[in-house]
């Protein structure tokens, strides 16, 4: 069991967390905010089994490359710790629980959220062996991070037709997803490189940092706008506006730290109470 857990990354929690952030910000963004507890629990669920499958997935592609690779040799596949037999029944068995979830969604919202789901499904399977193909495998990553926006909107308005807050709050999800998935494969950049492997971070190379600031920077822009569209309350705007800075002030101290390992998780775990931040700042405003 241990086992199986690592390779759901249970025992990193912040994983899970940060893609259910924007899937927070989607649900208290929307008119019908705030959820109801039984929508706000099949979002949690969902994420949780989605993300779980997306891992054993990623494992599975990436089982022979893991083992040469500082950051994963020590995954349960890499090390043989799970057979590559049980990771498919783990992955069927997550998927199908990730069915079940959505099929719970209220009736007026299934068959649309059923179809988002479906369409998500492609870009979570396929993200495991984009590095092998595309020089810009974390711009998949955030596709399927902007699932957590959409699905979400879908299951409480049953419908997408968000107009600027809803696309907006997509494109602030898709640039941060990218800004910090950058930062992360920045931890496996030597050894991606050693094995001829694609990501971000080799792609833009010396204008990494910059880049990702300039993500960060559309990601609050956007987020800005969603929340003024929805006409979030005064009592919003200096969570905001914090989280702003405090995301480029990340950016800044990556200058000063070298890349590695630690430095790419810490900043990876920053986002995950970055974006926390911005989704209390979302409830408090819609409470108050």
């Amino acid at each position: 069991m241990r086992y199986f857990l690592q390779l759901l990354r249970w025992n990193k929690p912040s994983g899970r967390l940060i893609l259910l952030m924007p899937a927070g910000w989607s649900l208290w963004l929307a008119p019908s905010a705030p959820p109801s507890i039984f929508i706000l629990a099949l979002v949690i669920l969902g994420g949780l089994c989605v993300s779980g499958a997306g891992c054993i997935a990623n494992d599975i592609w990436d089982r022979n490359f893991d083992k040469k690779v500082t950051r994963t040799k020590n995954r349960p596949l890499a090390k043989g710790d799970v057979s590559l037999r049980n990771a498919w029944v783990l992955l069927v068995l997550f998927l199908f629980l990730s069915l079940c979830v959505v099929l719970q969604i209220p009736v007026e919202s299934k068959s649309l959220c059923i179809q988002l789901a479906l369409c998500s499904l492609p870009f979570i399977l396929l993200y495991p062996s984009a590095k092998r193909w595309f020089k810009y495998p974390q711009l998949i990553l955030s596709f399927c991070w902007g699932f957590s926006v959409l699905i979400p909107w879908a299951a409480i308005e049953s419908s997408i037709a968000g107009g600027p807050t809803l696309l907006c709050c997509w494109l602030a999800t898709i640039f941060w997803t990218f800004g910090f998935d950058t930062v992360y494969a920045m931890a496996d950049e030597i050894d991606d490189q050693a094995l001829g492997l694609n990501s971000s971070a080799i792609s833009l190379g010396e204008k990494s940092i910059k880049t990702v600031s300039f993500c960060y920077f559309l990601s609050s822009f956007f987020l800005g706008i969603a929340a003024f569209n929805a006409s979030l309350g005064f009592s919003y705007w200096p969570f905001w506006f914090v989280s702003s800075l405090v995301m480029q002030r990340e950016v800044f101290l990556l200058k000063s730290r070298p890349k590695g390992i630690k430095t790419s998780g810490l900043h990876f775990k920053n986002q995950v109470w970055i974006g926390s931040l911005l989704l209390f700042g979302m409830i408090i405003s819609k409470i108050i």
